[in-house]
């Protein structure tokens, strides 16, 4: 209902909307319009009420609740059923949660905060609370396990797009699973599945972006190596904004993967965005580390990295620094 208000609100920016329309468009009475103004206002909306005018919205405040990613959103599946908290261990603990108790696909599970933020390996995840988007995607692609691992190339084509839109600023895919800026970390991608037999269950697909944290915020000892959207763009974006346009994004991207059964034919897509190939780079595997000239990627998402003495590695999952 109060996702309708707010519509109704920013449909008329300037003018009032009386609250006779409310009730009737809601089919409540004055009284229930009034209780859900009052909780918006307490939620931080600039509200202004007139007897005999009505409501005009002044200001919204900048919020990842489902009432503000609805607003203006154009997908069709993904981010249809949202879920919010103001403070989380890690929205990929609740998505898998949800998932394994029969969650639609494109559930999308968001917060202001995440206490327990984690990329891959197990590493903490920097989110503060109200500065980024912390979110994870409930997927149930019917596809072979062997391409599970390809959804977060995929996600990565679709992140480096919104990035770029969001902030004027081309933006890289560092592969397998960062979104850099001048060689500066501003989103990463955590993907979890869960499988029986050969199939894929469900995916969820964690996503952290640094959104409006000033540069100096960051702790010291990734200051260097990460940054934010208001960093690159010199401004701060509204939140729900950065939701919406990643999901526009990945929508196309994500039906493609699974119509075509896999990565193969959004490879060349991969490739305009990524700042990978053509770079010497230290790639730490789990068998131990390879250093050599990144060559390409195949239809599968793997790696091709030439060594110094010509023999060339497929690497199939590691940890990339720039040597």
């Amino acid at each position: 209902m109060q996702s309708t208000i707010l519509q109704m609100l920013r449909e008329h920016p300037g003018d009032f909307v009386s609250g006779e329309a409310m009730c009737n468009t809601l089919g409540v009475s004055r009284t229930a319009v009034w209780k859900h103004i009052k909780d918006l206002q307490d939620a931080g909306y600039q509200i202004e009420a007139v007897r005999n005018k009505g409501y005009r919205l002044q200001s919204s405040p900048d919020l990842v609740t489902a009432a503000e990613i609805r607003d203006g959103l154009s997908t069709t599946v993904l981010g249809q059923t949202i879920v919010y908290r103001e403070t989380i261990d890690s929205t990929n603990n609740l998505a898998q949660e949800l998932a394994n108790n029969g969650a639609m696909e494109g559930t999308l599970v968001i917060a202001d905060e995440q206490q327990q933020g984690r990329g891959r390996r197990g590493r903490n995840w920097f989110s503060p609370p109200h500065s980024g988007v912390w979110m994870s995607l409930i997927l149930r692609p019917q596809l072979p396990l062997a391409h599970a691992a390809q959804i977060t190339l995929v996600t990565a084509i679709a992140l480096a797009k919104a990035l770029t839109r969001l902030t004027g600023v081309q933006a890289g895919i560092k592969w397998p699973n960062d979104i850099l800026f001048n060689k500066k970390k501003c989103c990463g991608i955590l993907t979890e599945m869960h499988a029986e037999f050969d199939q894929i269950h469900h995916l969820v697909l964690g996503i952290g972006i640094n959104v409006n944290v000033p540069q100096e915020d960051f702790p010291e000892d990734i200051q260097h190596i990460a940054t934010s959207l208001q960093a690159v763009k010199g401004t701060p974006i509204p939140r729900a904004k950065v939701v919406q346009v990643v999901l526009e994004e990945l929508e196309p991207l994500y039906r493609q993967y699974v119509a075509d059964g896999g990565f193969g034919t959004l490879r060349d897509q991969w490739k305009a965005h990524n700042i990978t190939l053509g770079n010497e780079i230290i790639a730490h595997t789990a068998q131990g580390t390879i250093q050599g000239r990144a060559l390409d990627i195949d239809e599968f998402g793997v790696l091709l990295v030439e060594q110094p003495d010509g023999e060339q590695k497929k690497i199939y999952s590691a940890d990339i620094m720039f040597a």
